[in-house]
Order: structure tokens, then C-alpha cells, then sequence
């Protein structure tokens, strides 16, 4: 039996999903299974200040001292197959095969980018998101080596705050995020610092100018 078309749907273009994003809202799927996605907006928005993250001793003694190389842009698909696989870190994935789809297209027009920690010729953690204005939106992070995703977001903190950027979303908030000064903001806040971000333009690839 063949489905049914449903007239109230609407095909997801990667330009509809920045202009979603630019209004506040996000797509996710139930599970990876899902071929359909729905738009979410918390009452409650999960971000990282980038005026006052917090970086522990540990971690700054990690990086420092790690062994592992940090690269920026190179394996998108791989870092999205490491964010959709359950494993140590998540016993679920939301990451479906339109979500896989979408952001690829906005990989390739430069609007999402990825954090990739290699050890050698392996992929061992990292994270992606979409960069508009001067606003991150993170989706999702991994790791297959002990710190590899806090390597890989600090890496994107430094990143940001040298490319003059005002506001890094992370959604939700987990005790990951926290350790990093994640906090939750009411959806108000949220969209004031989302209108202002929108209005400047923050430059992803500054830090590694700066650290050349």
C-alpha cells in the first residue's frame, strides 16, 4: 500500500534550516530510524558564554600535553557518523538520515563546519554545528579516546571567542557542558542574544590565522 502524501508537509531545504535557526528553532528526529523531523524551541536554551567559559586545570593540562592533532573542516561525514553512532558516550542517536542530508548541504556551502580530533590517520572525537553571524549553533560532539570531545570543544571555544563571535547555543545543557559554564537562559534571553549575534559576523577560521 502506498502512503498517502501529507498536504501540510513541507520539504526541508538547508536554506529553510538556516532561516529556522535564525528565528530560534531547531529540527530533530525521534531517533535515527525516523525519516521525519519536527522543530524544537526550549523554553529553557542551553548555552556556553564566551565571555566566561571555564576551561579546568585537567583539561588545560590535556591540552597542553595531548598527543593528538586538532583539524577543522576535513571529515564532516566522518564526524557526523561518530555523532550518529551509540556508544560509551550516548545509548541513542537523533541523528537521522534527513538530518545527514540537510547539514551536508550546508557543509558543503561553508555554513557548518566541524572540530575534528585525529589521532594519526583516526578519527577519535570532535564535534560539528552551523556558523551564522556571529552566533555557533552546536548539534552534536563524540569521542573514542578519553577527552577527545572536550579537546574538540575547547578547541571550538578559543575559536570563537578569537573570531569575534557573541553567542555559542548548545541547545540542551549536560553535566558535560556545565563543566565548561553551560547554563540555561529563558527562550526570551535567548532570542535577544540570538537578534544581536545576527546582526555581526563572526570569522571561524581567525584563531588559526592567529596561531600561525
Amino acid at each position: 500500500m502506498s502512503r498517502k502524501p501529507d498536504p501540510f508537509a513541507i520539504d526541508l531545504t538547508p536554506e529553510l534550516i538556516v532561516r529556522a535557526y535564525q528565528a530560534g528553532i531547531f529540527p530533530m528526529a525521534e531517533d535515527a530510524g525516523s525519516p521525519d523531523l519536527f522543530w524544537v524551541s526550549p523554553q529553557q536554551r542551553g548555552i556556553i558564554p564566551l565571555d566566561g567559559f571555564h576551561i579546568s586545570r585537567r583539561l588545560a593540562r590535556t591540552l597542553r600535553t595531548h598527543p593528538y592533532s586538532v583539524r577543522i573542516d576535513t571529515d564532516f561525514a566522518g564526524v557526523v557518523e561518530g555523532c550518529a553512532t551509540a556508544g560509551v558516550d550516548r545509548d541513542s542517536t537523533w541523528i537521522n538520515a534527513e538530518i545527514r542530508r540537510l547539514y551536508g548541504a550546508l557543509f558543503e556551502r561553508g555554513i557548518a563546519h566541524t572540530v575534528e580530533v585525529w589521532d594519526g590517520p583516526t578519527l577519535v572525537g570532535g564535534l560539528y554545528g552551523l556558523s551564522l553571524g556571529a552566533a555557533f549553533f552546536g548539534e552534536s560532539m563524540f569521542h573514542r579516546r578519553t577527552d577527545c570531545s572536550k579537546i574538540a570543544l575547547a578547541n571550538l571555544l578559543f575559536r570563537l571567542r578569537a573570531g569575534g563571535y557573541r553567542l555559542l547555543d548548545t541547545q540542551f545543557v549536560t553535566d558535560h557542558l556545565r563543566s565548561f559554564g553551560g547554563i540555561e537562559i529563558a527562550r526570551e534571553d535567548y532570542e535577544l542574544r540570538l537578534a544581536d549575534a545576527m546582526r555581526h559576523r563572526g570569522d571561524f577560521l581567525a584563531f588559526d590565522r592567529q596561531s600561525t
